[in-house]
């Protein structure tokens, strides 16, 4: 063999190397494989979905009559399996914004763990799955509920609302109030005032919970140009929404108490933390207005991270009362 063949095979090893190197450096290398159970996992947003389980047994639990063990350990099966699809999709759809914030980066797909097609296909069949599911085992109203939630959000919030408009939140937040509703329906096969009243907790404590989030989370969204209210209208105008809501918040949450289907415990618990709640959101306002930014942030992060245990507290007063056999009728 020459000097020039030995050459020409050293060069085309080393960058036969090369290319193998930096292959396996690459995220977008990686998309072709399948990930683990852990990634396709992580998909579902199984932080998200806890809360959503918890707000759909809340529902079974309050409402009127009685449910088979097993059937309701299904529709809250199907309520889990349809939030977590719902978290798949969105993963899918957001693939492009995810991999720019901060916050999201090391998602499955953004990390090339699960590609894009993978996700789209596991949220798409989990979907379909627990909504004929939930006709097949528990009722077709509750079916159609489920439908409705993972519909609103994927094509009203995800793929409409989320990139076009502020009030992304105040409309979208329907999506992740109707697991309570769908747990009524579980039961009593109908939608009732009552399984309406808890829907609006947590419609009404969606827009000051994620605008704490956006208020210290803001270069995100800017960066990827999703109209968060923050963005679009600034700081204090921002502020001055989370104040609002707050306070029509605490008054939705004394309904139940109105409506006789949650009793002292809970009324006294729902002004109590309602007061906190308040007052953190004040807390916000007033450091916004000294022109202190960097402590209006932190006040802000306090009360995203309070508002989640807020509206768990509330929910588990519902549970314990009942549950318990704690109900103390107040009116």
């Amino acid at each position: 063999m020459g000097r020039s063949e030995l050459v020409l095979n050293s060069t085309i090893v080393t960058d036969m190397s090369d290319i193998s190197i930096d292959a396996t450096k690459s995220p977008d290398a990686t998309r072709g494989n399948t990930g683990s159970a852990r990634d396709f996992f992580e998909l579902l947003k199984p932080r998200v979905m806890s809360l959503v389980i918890f707000t759909g047994l809340v529902g079974i639990a309050v409402a009127p009559g009685t449910i088979h063990p097993v059937i309701g350990f299904a529709a809250l099966l199907c309520i889990a399996v349809g939030a977590g699809a719902s978290g798949a999709l969105n993963m899918w759809y957001d693939a492009d914004i995810d991999a720019r914030m901060a916050r999201t980066t090391t998602r499955p797909i953004p990390q090339g763990r699960v590609n894009a097609g993978e996700a789209l296909g596991f949220g798409a069949t989990l979907s379909v799955a627990s909504v004929v599911a939930m006709g097949l085992f528990v009722n077709y109203t509750a079916a159609a509920l489920l439908a409705i939630t993972i519909g609103f959000y994927i094509f009203v919030y995800t793929m409409w609302l989320k990139r076009s408009t502020p009030q992304n939140i105040v409309i979208g937040g329907a999506a992740g109030a109707f697991p309570p509703m769908i747990g009524w329906a579980a039961v009593t096969g109908s939608v009732s005032l009552e399984s309406i009243v808890l829907f609006l907790i947590i419609f009404m404590w969606t827009p000051p919970h994620f605008w704490a989030l956006a208020l210290y989370r803001r270069g995100d969204y800017e960066e990827v140009n999703v109209p968060m209210l923050p963005v679009v209208a600034g700081k204090r105008e921002t502020r001055k929404q989370i104040l609002i809501y707050t306070l029509l918040l605490v008054p939705v949450t004394l309904a139940p108490v109105a409506l006789a289907f949650a009793g002292a415990i809970y009324g006294g618990a729902a002004l109590l933390l309602g007061a906190i709640f308040l007052t953190l959101a004040g807390q916000v306002w007033l450091t916004g207005e000294a022109g202190d930014e960097d402590k209006s942030d932190a006040r802000a992060k306090r009360l995203f991270g309070f508002s989640i245990f807020y509206l768990f507290l509330l929910f588990a007063l519902l549970l314990v009362e009942q549950v318990a056999g704690l109900f103390v009728p107040v009116l």
